[in-house]
Order: structure tokens, then C-alpha cells, then sequence
């Protein structure tokens, strides 16, 4: 693929979603020079399923892609063992083979929705982090001394806390570092909270006597409820793997200036038809921009019958008010009688008992329509019967007895 030089892109490339570049005129030289450069993106496979959050930095690759670059991504099946320190206070619990080698391949699935996975090459650190010998090891640690490393905040943050710091999560950015020398990278492209590590890489390569890799840092993304970052455990994250219905109810629920900075990371869409997208009522804007996502993650022609289903869901008549997403999960449970709350529980719409308690107390539980506040109402469900759970206006489980 020929490289492009274009000015404008790389203006727009060097720009647009980034925090820092380091160096970013050096960069700029890199890029406008015409020769392929080596764009390095690591990840630790601890987690298998992909939020918003985290195509922040794919996307930012993907751009990379579209001007001829060659993407490496480099999976931690090393450094993934050992467990990254960053932003965590405590030890993180190291995974099997097993742990890794499932989530790469479902962090790849997930990847391919952002990125040209055919044309990438996929790196293991275990390659060549195993094979290296303890005067190697050494070598790397000398580019570092122990105040710089004791100067990282989740360090500080654990010896005021008196909590322990494990020698090893000393070595993580010395590893970090030696993947960018193992794989001769030109550019790094990682979070803000990864910025020591990257860092690591370019004193590395300069200690080392090779040329130091740019590194470009990308915003962290809050999550739905506009102010934590986008993660699991705060339940605010949209899924790469949500239905399309989901992804689309989810972006809908954004506060109305969060809209801007998802436009900018999440879109394609150019400086000027954001500001024009803006300029409409937020609600018409919202829905341009959960196409859009929903699109990219799924199909345009999902978007729009995303678009239909949940404008029916919340405006018209009350008939169309509880109108039902076709990609409904389905679940079958005992038949009997019980009560409302244990049917509640049973659905899987609610994060924990208690919470499933409080919503059906609120009125924000429904079957088949109808809603349910008295979590010691009996109900019978009837073996072969068929019932839509409501928890809300856009979640939606279907249940059948047995």
C-alpha cells in the first residue's frame, strides 16, 4: 500500500483525539518523508470483552492503517502474567495460558470491527521476554534508578497507604520497553495512564543506542454517566459485543455534553459536520451519532432499524411504547408460581438481588407490559409460555418455561 504524505491527514492524525505527542515534529518529519513507519500497540489479554473505551487507541491506529503504516499488535503473553501496576493499588493477579490465549482471541474478533485485521502483524512478548538471560535483564534494569521508578503515582498512592509493592511490577515498564526494542517499533499509541510505560520504551531504545519511538497518548473516555472512565465494574460501558439495540440505547443515554468529545474519538466524522451535528436539537444529534457508533459495530442497516425501534419505544402510543428489540436475550426457567422479586432476580436484568428489590419497589419492573411493585405478588409461569421481562424502557429479557 502506497504511504500518504498528505499534510492535512497528518495535521488531522497528530491532532485530533490526541493528548501528547512525543516528539510530535519529529513525527511530523516521519510522516511527511514517505517511508513506512512501525506503529506499536500493546495489550495485556486480562480481560476478554472490549468497551468504547478501549477502540479509543484502535481507532487511533486505524488512521495510521488508512495512511499505509504497518500496525503491530503486540500481545502481553508475558508482561500479561506478571500484571500491569498501572492505576492499580494493589497486586493484580497474574493469569494461566489458558486465561491469555482465550482472550486473544476474542480481543482480535472484537479488534477486527475497528481495524484491517488481515493486514496487521500480531506479536506474543513471550517470544522474546522467556528467552532473555539474567545479565539481559540487568542491562535493561540500568537504564532505570530506583527513585525514577518510586516516582510513579500508584506507587506513591501504596507506600502512603502502606500497602505492599512487589519487586516485580518494578520490572513491567523494563518489559513494556524491551517490546519496542524486540520489534524495532517507530511509534507507540497508548493511553494517558500508560504514559510511564511508553516512556520506558524510548529510554530503552536510547540506552540501547537505537533510534527512540514517538509516542502518541490518547484520551481516556468517561463512560455513560459522563464523569467515571468507561469500565465494566462501574457498569457505564458500551460493549464492542452489545446487540444493536443495546449499543444504540446506550449512546442515547449519554448526557448531551459528553456528545462532542464521542464524536471526535468514536466517529469519522470531520471537525465541521460535528459542529453542524451539534447545532441541532440534542436529540437529533444523539441519534446521528448512535448511528453512526452502531453502525460501525454492527451494520448501517441495523443502525437504522435501531433508530426505528427506539424511536417506537419512546414516543407514540403507549402499545408502541413497549415495543420489543428483535435481538431479545432469551432465558428459560422453572415453571411455577413464585414471587415477583424471585422472578426479578431470575431475569438477569439487574446487577445484584438488592438492586433488583429497589426497581421493582420503584415501578421499573414490567411483564409483559404490565408493571409490578409488590415484590411479594405471586406470579405463575406456565411451562412452554413465553413472557417479556422489563427492567426500564430498553432492557428486555425473554422467558420461557419449562
Amino acid at each position: 500500500m502506497a504511504i500518504i504524505t498528505d499534510q492535512k491527514k497528518i495535521d488531522q492524525l497528530l491532532s485530533r483525539g490526541v493528548v501528547e505527542v512525543n516528539v510530535k515534529e519529529d513525527l511530523r518529519k516521519k510522516l511527511l518523508s514517505g517511508k513506512q513507519l512501525r506503529v506499536k500497540f500493546g495489550i495485556d489479554p486480562t480481560g476478554s470483552d472490549l468497551h468504547l473505551g478501549h477502540s479509543v487507541p484502535l481507532r487511533k491506529l486505524a488512521e495510521f492503517q488508512r495512511l499505509g503504516h504497518h500496525i503491530i499488535l503486540l500481545f502481553g503473553t508475558f508482561t500479561g502474567k506478571i500484571g500491569d501496576p498501572t492505576g492499580k493499588d494493589k497486586l493484580r493477579v497474574p493469569l494461566t495460558d489458558e486465561d491469555i490465549q482465550k482472550n486473544m482471541e476474542t480481543y482480535l474478533e472484537q479488534a477486527g470491527k475497528i481495524l484491517d485485521i488481515e493486514n496487521i502483524e500480531i506479536v506474543k512478548n513471550g517470544d522474546w521476554l522467556e528467552k532473555l538471560h539474567f545479565s539481559d535483564v540487568l542491562q535493561l534494569a540500568g537504564s532505570f534508578t530506583a527513585s525514577q521508578m518510586m516516582q510513579r503515582d500508584m506507587f506513591k498512592k501504596r507506600i502512603a497507604e502502606k500497602k505492599d509493592i512487589n519487586l516485580v511490577e518494578f520490572f513491567y515498564p523494563l518489559m513494556q520497553g524491551y517490546d519496542s526494542v524486540a520489534i524495532e517499533a517507530d511509534i507507540e499509541i497508548g493511553g494517558t495512564d500508560q504514559l510511564f510505560n511508553l516512556m520506558a520504551g524510548r529510554k530503552i531504545q536510547e540506552h540501547l543506542g537505537l533510534p527512540a519511538q514517538n509516542i502518541i497518548t490518547v484520551p481516556i473516555l468517561e463512560g455513560l454517566d459522563g464523569h467515571e472512565k468507561m469500565s465494566k465494574s462501574l457498569h457505564n460501558y458500551v460493549g464492542i459485543l452489545d446487540s444493536y439495540s443495546d449499543v444504540f440505547g446506550k449512546i442515547m443515554s449519554i448526557p448531551d455534553d459528553l456528545m462532542e468529545k464521542y464524536f471526535l474519538l468514536l466517529t469519522q466524522k470531520s471537525i465541521e459536520e460535528i459542529h453542524e451535528i451539534l447545532s441541532l436539537h440534542p436529540r437529533d444529534a444523539k441519534i446521528i451519532l448512535a448511528k453512526c457508533i452502531t453502525a460501525e459495530l454492527h451494520s448501517q442497516e441495523l443502525a437504522e432499524k435501531a433508530a426505528e425501534e427506539f424511536t417506537a419505544l419512546f414516543s407514540g402510543s403507549e402499545k408502541n411504547k413497549i415495543a420489543i428489540p428483535d435481538d431479545i436475550t432469551e432465558k428459560v426457567c422453572d415453571a411455577g408460581t413464585f414471587d415477583i422479586l424471585h422472578i426479578a432476580i431470575q431475569t438477569g436484568l439487574f446487577r445484584s438481588n438488592s438492586e433488583a428489590r429497589r426497581k421493582v419497589l420503584e415501578g421499573a419492573f414490567k411483564i409483559n407490559g404490565k408493571k409490578y411493585t409488590d415484590i411479594t405478588e405471586k406470579f405463575q409461569l406456565v411451562s412452554g409460555e413465553e413472557y417479556v421481562m422489563q427492567f426500564g424502557k430498553r432492557h428486555f429479557v425473554k422467558i420461557c418455561g419449562k
